[in-house]
């Protein structure tokens, strides 16, 4: 008998390498897709939450030391250095049109916003209102300052927003919301799409599953685990004369996807797993099998349980004789 060939059979130098390089991705890929998706919703948090109160509380600083910016009507317009009150203040450079500036600010403040190091290439703002936005930047609204209180007060928001909808009134003004936004059209589409996404990924109550059973599906003769939920809707019973039960039938190697489906109570074979066992059968795609669900071969070429047979995979003396 001639060998099977190896390109027609599959086999060959490649297939070790496919092999091993599939073996890769799947280790690397749930790591990586996990950096990215975190890296996303910071991004996204960044963007449209951590700037704009950033950009709220730089403007109130701003207005916090803009008192301190003077105007010297006395000084000569070629001083760019004088004192008042015991302080050192510096005059600006002159406008983008070549005229002259009146407006002074801290001596302390210009120094820190001109350092090199400061600038980054920058030019020198030659208005007040950006050397007090550069200086709040440099002095109030580092990253080491900003993440840190940012990231306290997210969450401290977070928590008082929580309970203030547990309670009655909350509850009662999120829904008065739901509605207002479900009279908008093509708006109400998005929200109702993006609603139902985070109430069941931050939602308390998860899907309990009830029992493991096998039920022939997608057609007759091929059976498929399934998750059962619980009972469906009274007039799928009505119409079937007989009760039903509501069933998740997952998908290998991801047993959080699947199809539901409502099949006759009849039709539910139940088995002796439990839904670990079943999900690891699931995610190994049928590889691993619960111990008591194994069955083997005896010497007559009868189906045994795993149980009676002895540790070397041998049936017992009994059933051998």
């Amino acid at each position: 008998m001639a060998p099977p060939d190896k390109k027609k059979s599959g086999a060959g130098p490649l297939r070790p390498f496919r092999r091993a390089v599939v073996r890769g991705i799947g280790v690397i890929l749930p790591p990586l897709l996990t950096i990215v998706i975190f890296v996303w919703v910071g991004s996204t948090v960044n963007s449209y939450v951590m700037q704009p109160v950033k950009n709220v509380t730089r403007q109130i600083l701003v207005w916090t030391i803009d008192d301190q910016v003077k105007t010297f009507s006395a000084v000569p317009p070629n001083v760019y250095l004088a004192t008042k009150d015991e302080i050192k203040y510096h005059r600006l450079p002159p406008q983008a049109d070549g005229r002259t500036n009146s407006l002074w600010v801290p001596e302390s403040i210009y120094e820190l916003v001109t350092k090199p190091e400061n600038l980054e290439g920058l030019k020198i703002p030659t208005t007040r209102k950006g050397i007090l936005e550069r200086y709040v930047d440099l002095r109030y609204l580092t990253p080491q300052i900003v993440i840190p209180v940012f990231t306290c007060i997210f969450i401290l928001a977070m928590y008082l927003l929580g309970k203030f909808l547990a309670a009655r009134f909350g509850g009662m003004a999120v829904a008065g919301l739901d509605k207002g936004i479900e009279r908008l059209p093509l708006i109400r589409n998005v929200y109702g799409s993006v609603k139902q996404i985070t109430d069941f990924v931050f939602s308390e109550t998860n899907v309990e599953y009830t029992r493991v059973i096998a039920v022939e599906y997608p057609r007759k003769g091929i059976w498929s685990l399934g998750l059962v939920t619980g009972e469906s809707m009274l007039e799928i019973a009505a119409a079937a004369q007989e009760p039903v039960l509501s069933v998740l039938i997952p998908t290998s190697p991801a047993p959080f996807t699947g199809y539901t489906i409502t099949i006759k109570k009849s039709e539910a074979i139940d088995l002796d797993l439990t839904i670990d066992q079943a999900v690891q059968f699931i995610v190994s795609c049928g590889v691993v099998i619960a111990p008591q669900q194994l069955r083997n071969i005896s010497a007559r070429g009868q189906i045994t349980d795993a149980s009676s047979t002895n540790s070397f995979g041998e049936a017992d003396a009994s059933e051998s004789q």
